[in-house]
C-alpha cells in the first residue's frame, strides 16, 4: 500500500494507464484502477475527482512553472519571448513526463471525452499564460496572441522532438521560433 500521497497518485496513474490500454477508457472503472493500484476507491477519489483526471495529473505544476517563469523574467522582454521562456522553463517537466505522455496520447486518441479534456487543459494553460502576461502590464489582446502563438511554436517543436533530451527540446523551440520569424 502506498505510504505517501505522491506515491499513491503515481500508482493510480500507472494503474489507469495500464487498464485504459488493456480494456479501454470507457470499460474501465475507478474501482478497478484503485484495486490495481492497491488502494481503495475512496483513496482514488481523494486524489482525483473522476476517471479522466488521473491522466492529467501535473497540470497545476505545469501552469505554476510557466506562469512563474513569466512573472520572474527580468527586464521587459517581448510578450512572445516571455511565453517561449515559459515553455523552456517547463522543459524539465516535459522530459520527465514524456513516457507517460506517450502512453496517455494513445489513450486520449480513442476517446472524445478525453480529447475534450486535453483541449480544456491546453486552454487552461493558455489562459494562465495570458493572465501572467497581463500581470506584467501586457494588454489582453496582445497577451492572448502571444500565448496562442507560443503554444503553436511549442507544438511545432514537440512534434519534432524525439524525447531524448531537454536540450534537444529547447533547441527545437528555438528553431520553431526562428521558423515563425521567417514566416513574417
Amino acid at each position: 500500500m502506498p505510504r505517501s500521497g505522491a506515491e499513491a497518485r503515481a500508482r493510480l496513474r500507472e494503474a489507469a494507464l495500464d487498464l485504459y490500454g488493456e480494456c479501454g477508457y470507457d470499460a474501465t472503472t475507478t474501482a478497478e484502477i484503485a484495486a490495481r493500484a492497491g488502494v481503495t476507491e475512496r483513496t482514488y477519489f481523494r486524489h482525483f475527482p473522476d476517471k479522466r483526471e488521473v491522466l492529467f495529473d501535473g497540470e497545476a505544476e505545469l501552469r505554476e512553472v510557466m506562469t512563474g517563469a513569466i512573472a520572474s523574467a527580468p527586464g521587459s522582454p517581448a510578450p512572445l519571448a516571455l511565453v517561449l521562456q515559459a515553455y523552456v522553463a517547463a522543459v524539465p517537466l516535459f522530459v520527465a513526463g514524456r513516457p507517460v505522455a506517450e502512453r496517455r496520447a494513445k489513450i486520449i486518441a480513442t476517446s472524445p471525452a478525453l480529447q475534450e479534456r486535453a483541449h480544456a487543459k491546453r486552454d487552461a494553460v493558455t489562459d494562465a499564460l495570458i493572465g501572467a502576461l497581463q500581470d506584467r502590464g501586457i494588454a489582453e489582446p496582445t497577451a492572448r496572441l502571444a500565448a496562442r502563438v507560443g503554444a503553436a511554436v511549442f507544438e511545432r517543436a514537440g512534434r519534432e522532438w524525439d524525447g531524448a533530451s531537454g536540450s534537444d527540446l529547447t533547441a527545437l523551440i528555438g528553431q520553431a521560433a526562428d521558423e515563425l520569424r521567417e514566416l513574417a
